[in-house]
């Protein structure tokens, strides 16, 4: 259950809105190289952490840095970019916080007996509308960044935010048991 939550955590961190201090200036991404694999950042996360919201504030800052690394960005593409993306993240932090009452409310109903055909039904309906709601967030913010950006930069920022997103996907799933 420990891990549950703290995955959980982690999941809802990483697209919670940059602290206040986010308005600094940005890393500049290193000069181009032979292709990359994207770097995707560890969580850090140990039994023994004891402040969440530090864990927190780190993993929003690591995800900003590989975004900031791995774009390439312009001066000028960077000032259309940034705000965006702060809009974006602050979107999946809403979307974050729904993943989150759904599994406390999975998990709850897990521990003590089999899950009833209607919550089986509500928790499915939930899921879809959150993945929904994740597509058009997604779908709305890459318009936007094609306006600033050029397609492949978009495509780009899009793959990012997909692997990042599916390795905190990946970690919440593997420590969410089976329903029964």
């Amino acid at each position: 259950m420990k891990n549950v939550i703290v995955s959980s955590l982690i999941a809802v961190a990483l697209a919670l809105p940059p602290s206040a201090g986010a308005d600094a200036p940005q890393p500049k991404p290193p000069a181009p190289q032979a292709p990359r694999t994207p770097q995707v950042p560890s969580s850090g996360a140990t039994a023994g952490d004891s402040s969440m919201d530090a864990l927190r504030d780190k993993l929003r800052a690591d995800k900003r840095y590989v975004v900031a690394t791995n774009m390439e960005l312009t001066e000028t593409e960077a000032k259309g970019f940034w705000p965006l993306y702060d809009e974006h993240q602050k979107g999946l932090s809403k979307l974050n916080g729904r993943i989150a009452t759904l599994t406390s409310t999975y998990l709850d109903a897990h521990e003590k007996a089999p899950i009833s055909e209607e919550l089986s039904r509500k928790l499915l309906n939930d899921a879809w509308d959150i993945e929904k709601s994740e597509l058009e967030l997604e779908k709305d913010t890459m318009g936007k960044m094609k306006k600033v950006l050029p397609a492949y930069k978009v495509f780009r920022y899009a793959q990012l935010e997909n692997k990042i997103r599916a390795v905190v996907k990946y970690e919440l799933a593997a420590s969410i048991p089976i329903a029964d």
